[in-house]
């Protein structure tokens, strides 16, 4: 199952759309695979960090970043998007693979050149439980740039997303 998170809760139809950060690409419909869904468990326009480690990631990259938790993944937010966290109405989408292709594999990107009609909607319901439930450490920030300037440097897997809405 593929999804596609969205604060709209009346969405019949995806039509292909196009990206501004692909702009050679042709108009697409944009999912994300289960693993990756969490990091879309945020306001939309929330800028946000994702990082985990992979069988890759050095002990000592372990044991700087992520030695104090037990969790899976760890998201960091900008405090200033706190309210909005726990305001916002999220809805999940869901949709078949048959017509998607993986963009993008180290992100979890999926993406069809098609019109897709979602299978369901349901509400997501608090995004703060279905952080927790999906065992994701929250941290919240006065500032990601910090991290978003350290990450590279690790062997940590990370997602920078809406980072242009990030306190720079």
């Amino acid at each position: 199952m593929l999804y596609h998170f969205s604060e709209e809760d009346n969405i019949e139809i995806f039509q292909p759309r196009k990206h501004p950060s692909f702009p050679d690409r042709p108009p697409m419909v944009w999912a994300i695979d289960e693993e990756r869904s969490p990091l879309y468990l945020l306001p939309r326009d929330c800028p946000r960090i994702g990082f985990w480690a992979t069988p890759e990631t050095s002990d000592d990259d372990r044991e700087k970043y992520l030695h104090t938790t037990s969790a899976d993944k760890i998201i960091a937010i900008e405090n200033g998007w706190l309210d909005r966290l726990q305001n916002t109405k999220l809805y999940r989408y869901s949709f078949t693979p048959d017509h998607f292709t993986m963009m993008d594999e180290g992100a979890g990107y999926f993406i069809s050149y098609e019109t897709e009609q979602p299978l369901e909607m349901k509400p997501v319901g608090s995004l703060l439980e279905a952080l927790v439930n999906r065992g994701v450490e929250l941290r919240i920030m006065p500032s990601l740039t910090p991290l978003a300037e350290e990450l590279p440097k690790t062997t940590l897997h990370y997602s920078m997303i809406r980072m242009r809405n990030a306190i720079k």
